[in-house]
């Protein structure tokens, strides 16, 4: 039919009308012509294969026999109406049962008709039965012989009820796919398909639906992974050759006086290869003319803020001022604290500004930073407001960035007229082929060696009925000058949630470890942030030897005296939050150890989960872990968790070598065609823009 294209609506179609189409909208999502052709199947079931009655049992696989109904019958009334059949082969005979439908069902039910009978057989009663079978005459299933395989959609419950199942959707996508043959057109040209030896794309999506074997069903599901991949690929790179010419980077020539006094007389221990390769491509960055815009991964204690610090004092050498934004006042004073003892009697000009800082000493400091008297100004949400202006401001350092919004960051990353360097740091590692996705723009360094002396944590898993040998093991480390601990996922008792609170736990502790000869803080976020900041500093002066708290310490303590770790209700915390937490221990010389505790029943994925926190401390392992359980988040805009683009095939863990190659193609393409602008790549451009159309480029941020 003439006139309809991609994105006509799906009411359109044969089939479907403007009931149907508000349905599928509703439940589905889609309301396009293109949105029905790129509704995949999330599996296939093989109907090349038959069943007799007498080989079936109880199975959670789909099944199909040949054979004829011998009766049907209507039973029951309201509610409780059903349709049954009992359906025969020369083996035996089996039960059909039906809840909804029942009218239309019985109609198509025929005497002497040979039928094909698919769905799941089950036990009812001590006899075998099909309950909801779907059924088709012989002649109707041979007649599409050449599809085997038949595709298995994802449908709703509401969506099952209107009598829409796969084979309606089959049905629906084979008259959409004959209909749009003539106006679909491959984006790709034909010499960059053979290269990567791409299926052409109508062919692709026709065999996505209709598989004729295993072999074209695999091309087609690489081709549409493919498209997937590479379109992000192409848009990210794109906007970083963009970003690249249109922002010019603050030179920074010399390596002068704050650097080399530093590392010849404050460095406080010697770096790790890691570290000096790390600053290696920072100080070519900073040289280049372009603007730095790179991450620095490291795992809790690699050394990640003296990289940060080395970096600021090669903007003071160029005159330049620094800014570190950390995300809680904790942190922030923790930084100034310890980068304060750093550089000892350098005269290097560090302040601190929080939203405490009183009024008198926040005018003196915005004076000062004003004036260029301060070289390095570190402190949290307060760095962004508007009052706060540097006189030269050359590299911004955000730490633990996933803490902060997107626009957050922007107000900061917009404090001068010429964009300063940007340094994101993150303790949360993330693995590097899903970096070459999320943070396709930025440029990836990696710290992946602790200091020379760390010892690994000890992690173990323990059940809460083992907490009179834990207590026992807490006292040996007290007796030994250890500090401890104690988390706890909630603050208050939860009728709904029935792990371990705060407040029951930390009177269960301080029964456990009476008053005098043992001290418990509590400290929680929603805590006056004087009385929290007091309690915390008890803990750090080794004054308090255990510490009840919430997830408010996961990043932000630094006490190297604390030795254990003990994580309570720990199949409530995700990997990711559960490394950072283990973080705070093992910061010293002595043995530390983080345990887990759990109660017994829990399922088979949460055991696994905490297994693998107790065989490994490589953060890289676990950050992939974690993004199979949680989805890599979206930092192409705003939202921060979750499925980042939309994928409706491909995956960023299971098809990384697909990702790698669509980013070499996309790569190739725009060494010779930045803008792609010449008439064989247009057909890609639109496809790109189509898929990802132009939003904030918050990446540029960070």
């Amino acid at each position: 039919m003439t006139g309809k294209n991609l994105t006509t609506p799906l009411q359109f179609l044969k089939g479907v009308g403007e009931k149907r189409a508000e349905l599928f909208e509703e439940e589905l999502n889609l309301t396009t012509f293109e949105d029905l052709l790129h509704y995949y199947p999330f599996r296939y079931v093989d109907r090349s294969k038959f069943y007799t009655i007498s080989e079936l049992s109880a199975t959670p696989t789909q099944v199909q026999v040949k054979g004829r109904f011998t009766r049907s019958e209507l039973l029951g009334t309201g509610n409780k109406k059903r349709l049954t059949a009992r359906f025969t082969d020369n083996t035996g005979t089996v039960e059909c049962v039906w809840f909804k439908g029942l009218k239309y069902i019985s109609e198509q039910i025929k005497p002497g008709v040979d039928y094909v009978l698919f769905g799941k057989p089950s036990i009812f009663n001590n006899r075998l039965n099909f309950t909801h079978p779907e059924f088709e005459t012989l002649q109707t299933f041979l007649n599409k012989t050449a599809a085997p395989f038949t595709p298995v959609y994802p449908l709703t419950e509401k969506i099952k009820k209107f009598r829409i199942n796969a084979r309606v959707i089959q049905k629906l996508t084979r008259e959409l796919l004959q209909e749009l043959k003539p106006v679909i057109r491959d984006h790709y040209p034909e010499e960059f398909r053979k290269k990567y030896n791409l299926m052409h794309l109508y062919s692709a999506l026709q065999h996505v639906h209709f598989p004729e074997n295993m072999k074209t069903l695999e091309q087609a599901r690489f081709r549409l992974k493919f498209d997937e991949l590479f379109f992000i690929q192409l848009f990210i790179l794109k906007s970083k050759i963009k970003r690249e010419s249109a922002i010019k980077g603050i030179i920074f020539p010399n390596v002068g006086h704050f650097l080399n006094t530093f590392y010849k007389k404050h460095l406080p221990f010697e770096l790790t290869n890691a570290q000096k390769k790390v600053i290696k491509e920072m100080r070519h960055d900073m040289k280049s003319g372009l603007q730095m815009n790179r991450l620095l991964q490291g795992d809790v204690g690699s050394g990640k803020t003296l990289v940060a610090l080395m970096i600021a004092f090669i903007a003071a050498d160029n005159g330049y001022q620094s800014a570190l934004m950390a995300p809680t006042e904790i942190l922030a004073q923790q930084h100034y604290k310890s980068l304060r003892e750093m550089i000892g009697s350098l005269d290097y000009k560090i302040a601190l500004l929080t939203g405490s800082t009183k009024i008198k000493a926040r005018r003196e400091l915005h004076e000062k930073l004003r004036n260029g008297e301060i070289d390095l100004l570190i402190g949290t949400h307060a760095l962004i407001e508007d009052e706060v202006k540097f006189h030269k401001l050359g590299l911004v350092i955000i730490d633990e960035q996933h803490r902060f919004g997107v626009a957050q960051r922007a107000r900061l990353w917009r404090k001068d007229i010429q964009p300063p360097h940007v340094l994101v740091m993150t303790a949360t590692p993330i693995p590097r082929t899903l970096a070459l996705t999320v943070h396709g723009d930025l440029d990836v360094s990696v710290i992946d060696e602790l200091p020379p002396g760390r010892k690994p944590v000890e992690t173990h898993h323990r059940f809460e009925d083992k907490r009179a040998n834990i207590y026992k093991f807490m006292r040996q480390q007290i007796a030994q000058g250890r500090q401890i601990y104690v988390v706890f996922p909630l603050i208050q008792e939860s009728e709904k949630l029935d792990f371990q609170n705060l407040e029951a736990g930390y009177e269960r502790i301080t029964k456990a470890f009476p008053a005098p000869k043992y001290k418990t803080v509590m400290v929680h976020g929603q805590m006056k942030p004087d009385e929290k900041e007091e309690k915390m500093q008890q803990f750090v002066r080794n004054e308090a030897h255990i510490l009840v708290a919430t997830t408010v310490i996961e990043v932000g303590v630094n006490v190297p005296n604390a030795s254990i770790m003990i994580i309570e209700s720990a199949q409530r915390f995700g990997l990711s939050q559960l490394h950072q937490l283990r973080g705070r221990v093992g910061r010293g010389a002595a043995q530390s150890f983080c345990i887990l505790l759990s109660p017994y029943k829990i399922s088979q994925s949460t055991r696994q989960r905490l297994g693998i926190m107790t065989q490994t401390n490589d953060g890289f392992q676990i950050a992939e872990e974690d993004m199979k359980l949680r989805g890599p988040g979206n930092i192409d805009g705003t939202q921060q968790s979750g499925d980042p683009y939309d994928f409706k095939i491909a995956s960023l863990t299971q098809d990384q070598s697909i990702l790698i190659l669509a980013r070499q193609a996309a790569l190739e393409i725009l060494k010779k065609d930045p803008e792609l602008k010449e008439p064989v790549h247009k057909p890609i451009a639109k496809q790109m823009n189509q898929r990802h159309p132009k939003e904030i480029n918050w990446r540029q941020i960070s």
